[in-house]
């Protein structure tokens, strides 16, 4: 085994890894984009799921799930028993949720678009799998018509259906990354520890409205090319505020035919990151939608399993570990309970 010298790249720090998925199906789509044109996908992420946990089992990858509360129940007469007391009220009539309800099956056998209690407890029977929230609603936090008090019964019901599984949320991913400096304190009291932030370059900042030809183009080619950085960091900057932001480093795009002649590239690209991070001590945040490898399911996970590949390596040269939010989150504060 290669021996290394980690004071001279990373002060005797180990990297980290950092998987998180936001796992919604429909109900983080349905304002987008038809039930009909996107099912196939929500289909294939049914399918990917289970092929997911297998290869984080295989390289021992901890990683967390946030997800959406509206899966947890197991009817539409259950979700309909629980809902918020006080509702959100979206200015734009297409983000609302609760007029949806009435257009949902009645349980997961008849509409696996919007319910999954089999996927939560399958995801949950593997080892080093953190379920973490994606709001009940997959609610968004920066949109005219919300505010601090919807948000708090939102994420209220949300923990307590968890509570029927035997889950505790500690980490928190803020639907469509609309991150609410004004809600942590609310995070903070209902127990979430951690949350995922938004890459620190300007070109990731959170949008309300839909994103600019610029800005699309810009995050096209730091998909493929090094244009913001590697967008890693160190725990230093982790222990500045409660709940612990750890903000992702890269999304993990989906295979594409299309572009089939950059996979190359956006690999490239992925690895060079992650052998920065691991050098140097640094924290590196990975995350995608299981429904992004709901299609060409297998040239999805052939390229994930690369990226969980090169981690291996780093693991043995380096020393590079695997973490769920959770996890980190623990860490950090027996860290700074310690000093």
């Amino acid at each position: 085994m290669k021996e290394t010298n980690f004071s001279k790249t990373n002060n005797g720090r180990k990297g980290k890894l950092i998987i998180s998925l936001d796992f919604e199906l429909y109900w983080g789509m349905r304002d987008i984009i038809s039930l009909e044109e996107y099912k196939n996908n929500l289909l294939g992420a049914r399918k990917a799921i289970p092929l997911l946990l297998k290869l984080f089992k295989k390289y021992k990858i901890h990683a967390t799930w946030a997800v959406v509360g509206f899966l947890l129940f197991d009817t539409r007469d259950d979700l309909l028993n629980n809902l918020p007391s006080i509702k959100t009220n979206y200015e734009n009539e297409k983000l609302k949720p609760y007029g949806h309800i009435k257009n949902i099956g009645y349980n997961e056998k008849e509409d696996p678009f919007h319910f999954a209690p089999s996927i939560i407890r399958l995801i949950k029977s593997y080892p080093n799998q953190e379920i973490g929230t994606h709001t009940l609603s997959h609610y968004y936090c920066l949109e005219k018509g919300q505010n601090i008090h919807t948000f708090r019964e939102d994420l209220k019901v949300s923990i307590k259906i968890a509570k029927k599984y035997g889950i505790i949320f500690e980490s928190l991913v803020f639907p469509k990354n609309q991150i609410n400096n004004e809600y942590l304190d609310i995070c903070k009291e209902m127990g979430i520890k951690a949350l995922r932030g938004n890459q620190t370059n300007w070109i990731y900042k959170a949008q309300k409205e839909d994103l600019s030809i610029i800005i699309k183009g810009l995050r096209f080619i730091d998909r493929n090319f090094n244009i913001s950085g590697h967008n890693s960091y160190s725990n230093d900057t982790i222990l500045e505020s409660f709940p612990f932001n750890f903000p992702a480093s890269r999304f993990l795009y989906w295979y594409s035919s299309k572009l089939k002649f950059l996979e190359y590239f956006r690999l490239r690209r992925i690895l060079s990151d992650l052998s920065y991070a691991a050098k140097r001590g640094q924290v590196y945040h990975l995350w995608w939608h299981p429904h992004n490898f709901g299609l060409s399911t297998m040239k999805n996970l052939e390229f994930l399993e690369k990226i969980l590949k090169h981690y291996k390596t780093l693991n043995i040269e380096y020393g590079m570990k695997s973490l769920n939010m959770g996890e980190l989150a623990h860490q950090l504060i027996k860290r700074y309970r310690s000093e």
